[in-house]
């Protein structure tokens, strides 16, 4: 009998483990009635910046949006430019021109594929108003020589923590070392929701104000607008599950760890390059990523044994239409190296040896053959 399919995640088995717990409180939020920024959405605020080591984490509609909000509650607007990598979902420079502003685009450390800081630091220019690191796959960018850049330039740092919940550096968690962080609630990230939602986190009153009236049409009190907002705001029944969900997160990415650790074991000594964990803080593996110069083989094997496989990402933005503009901004040749030969293999807390030892095996098979 062939073995069963192996999907990139499994959410089913994460409600299945909280099912007994979840839907009572699910239910129980649907009787309170109060399902625009309710009593859910304020404690999982609450709980959510004391793990973060935040003074305040808002919760929005997404992360997107979050991106989008934090950069115009710092000010960040049109002839503004803002430096970030082009190896990243599209929603990181997307929100950049949300607010006005224009991308530049700078190359990744080949073997992270995070955003170089010495790249940054030679793309700055008069108009940088901004750097914006991704914290890619769970790994956390080099903030620690990102920050003396933005300190010595007078620049703010928006963090992209879509991927990186409860990711740990020496100064802290991410999304509490810089102006803001942006984290993202999808449904299959460390930290997921049953729907779109989003947060925010700064240590700035001011600024955590700003993002609270931004996300909710712009209003100080009912009614009474100070400016133009968005609606954007973290659901209640998205906010009963992220409060179930986040006591567990250590266990969670804990289990990650050891999916990847199993993974480094099984493909030592393959003609693959494994992902490079820089000692600068905890990784949580979003994403197992390896490159391989034999991406389309290696794929169609894992398809034909029913094990899922992914590429992030195929097309770096800068290669996108909306970013043509961008693709002269700098040396990009590592990010077009990395996004060329990239495979992400499944990556979930339940993933069990056995699993991950027969897609070794079928990654090792392909490349032998």
């Amino acid at each position: 009998m062939p073995d069963n399919p192996i999907p990139m995640v499994d959410l089913k088995a994460q409600y299945t483990t909280l099912r007994t717990e979840l839907e009572p409180a699910i239910i129980a939020a649907l009787a309170a009635t109060q399902y625009i920024l309710g009593p859910n959405v304020q404690a999982f605020e609450q709980e959510a910046a004391e793990y973060l080591g935040v003074a305040h984490a808002i919760g929005c509609a997404s992360g997107t949006d979050a991106l989008h909000l934090a950069l115009a509650a710092l000010g960040i607007g049109p002839g503004d430019e803002v430096i970030t990598t082009p190896f990243t979902f599209i929603a990181t420079a997307e929100a950049i021109r949300y607010v006005g502003a224009e991308p530049v685009f700078v190359d990744i450390d080949p073997a992270t594929f995070n955003i170089d800081p010495r790249a940054v630091e030679a793309a700055i220019g008069p108009r940088t108003r901004a750097l914006l690191p991704v914290h890619l796959f769970g790994q956390p960018a080099d903030m620690d020589a990102l920050a003396r850049i933005a300190d010595a330039r007078g620049l703010q740092i928006v963090e992209d923590c879509a991927q990186s919940f409860g990711a740990t550096m020496p100064g802290g968690r991410t999304g509490a070392l810089g102006a803001a962080g942006a984290f993202s609630f999808f449904p299959s990230k460390n930290l997921g929701a049953f729907g779109d939602g989003g947060l925010v986190t700064t240590g700035d009153a001011a600024t955590a104000e700003r993002i609270r009236v931004l996300r909710n049409h712009g209003q100080t009190e009912r009614y009474h607008h100070a400016c133009i907002g968005y609606n954007s705001r973290l659901d209640e029944l998205q906010a009963v599950v992220l409060r179930h969900k986040l006591p567990h997160i250590e266990v969670y990415n804990r289990e990650r760890r050891r999916v990847a650790e199993r993974y480094d074991a099984g493909l030592a000594g393959a003609p693959v390059q494994v992902p490079h964990r820089d000692g600068l803080g905890t990784h949580v593996f979003h994403q197992y990523t390896i490159l391989t110069d034999r991406r389309e083989h290696v794929a169609a094997a894992l398809r034909a044994a029913s094990i899922a496989n992914a590429i992030y990402y195929p097309v770096p933005l800068h290669r996108q239409p909306p970013f043509a503009d961008r693709a002269a901004d700098a040396s990009l040749d590592h990010a077009e190296h990395v996004a060329a030969r990239c495979l992400s293999l499944p990556m979930y807390p339940e993933l069990d040896d056995h699993q991950i030892d027969r897609i070794c095996a079928v990654i090792r098979e392909a490349l032998d053959g």
